[in-house]
């Protein structure tokens, strides 16, 4: 492990890769905190422009652009800044539980999808990681893709459970 690929990237890649690991680490503490207090708001709103600035430094990262300077990631991020304006929305409108849906939501399938597409090779976090491995990054990706859709199957055997019986 080396932090000279970090060191060595351009300064939008080091305001990106800083704000998503504060993004990545704060999370949990701002959306499953149980106590909705001062310290929830603050690591909230922290994690919020945390997030926006990750998903708008995005937008000057054209490494593995697809069409023109656009990969699928600008598209995430879009989908990110959206989510923030909806999750904000939901709170200052006092809707709680939409406002808790979207950014558990946001986090889980956008923070951390997104940082899973880091670990491809030639990116500046497997190099970081893998330096001397870099395919190793895939199984980073596969055994995070596959946590992430136990996640969502056990999800959705949690609604069907809460579903009326059907006769």
């Amino acid at each position: 492990m080396t932090l000279q690929p970090f060191i060595d990237a351009g300064w939008v890649i080091q305001i990106h890769a800083v704000s998503a690991t504060i993004a990545l680490v704060l999370g949990p503490l701002a959306i499953y905190r149980r106590k909705r207090d001062q310290v929830h708001k603050v690591a909230g709103y922290i994690w919020v422009v945390a997030m926006a600035l990750t998903a708008m430094s995005s937008f000057w990262i054209h490494d593995f652009a697809i069409v023109w300077i656009l990969s699928p990631i600008h598209g995430l991020a879009v989908l990110a800044l959206w989510s923030l304006f909806v999750g904000m929305r939901h709170i200052f409108q006092g809707r709680v539980a939409q406002h808790r849906a979207v950014f558990r939501s946001l986090y889980w399938n956008g923070a951390l999808v997104a940082g899973l597409f880091n670990f491809l090779p030639g990116r500046v976090v497997n190099r970081i990681f893998f330096d001397d491995y870099r395919t190793a990054g895939v199984y980073v990706i596969l055994i995070g893709a596959t946590l992430l859709g136990l996640r969502l199957v056990r999800q959705l055997e949690q609604r069907k459970s809460m579903l009326p019986a059907q006769s």
